[in-house]
């Protein structure tokens, strides 16, 4: 159990904090739940030492391709690892609350932009009775906050691949 968010901030740095939309709160990649020693240290060989890193290597599906196949982590994780990356740009959003957020099916900085902050708050304590991911719940003040914070940053995640441009060329007709 984690208290949250708190206590993580010790190892946060803080990034052009007079501007909130481009502020960059970057965490060591240990403060990321679910990423065993042998990811960390394959990430670290990779010079991918902090979530802001990681965020921005596997910001696309086609990145997130390209470092699959030098790490061999799967796709699907990094792209897990990735999201939460995200989710700790938002001041005051440690591991322990992106679990809970994860929890209730908030995968997404994208996903939060658009949440009632009293039904997330709701649903996270619901959440947090059944697993205790953290020791205390997020107020719904901060809950307001996180969406509002979510609503200012620039995504910096894609979901698909870009395309590649129009083609060129002719169509194949009916009877070709």
């Amino acid at each position: 159990m984690t208290n949250g968010g708190s206590g993580a901030l010790a190892g946060a740095r803080w990034m052009d904090e007079g501007n909130e939309e481009n502020s960059m709160t970057s965490y060591p990649i240990t403060h990321i739940d679910g990423l065993d020693a042998n990811e960390i240290k394959t990430l670290k060989s990779l010079g991918i030492r902090t979530t802001e890193r990681l965020l921005d290597e596997a910001k696309s599906p086609k990145a997130r391709r390209r470092l699959a196949e030098k790490c061999g982590i799967n796709e699907k994780r990094l792209l897990r690892f990735a999201n939460a990356c995200d989710h700790m740009r938002i001041k005051g959003m440690g591991k322990g609350y992106v679990g809970l957020l994860q929890e209730v099916g908030v995968d997404t900085v994208r996903e939060l932009r658009y949440r009632k902050p009293e039904n997330l708050a709701r649903a996270m304590a619901e959440a947090n009775k059944k697993k205790r991911l953290v020791r205390f719940l997020p107020s719904e003040k901060l809950v307001v906050r996180w969406i509002e914070h979510a609503k200012k940053l620039p995504l910096k995640i894609s979901y698909k691949d870009q395309a590649e441009g129009p083609r060129l060329g002719r169509r194949k007709s009916a009877d070709a």
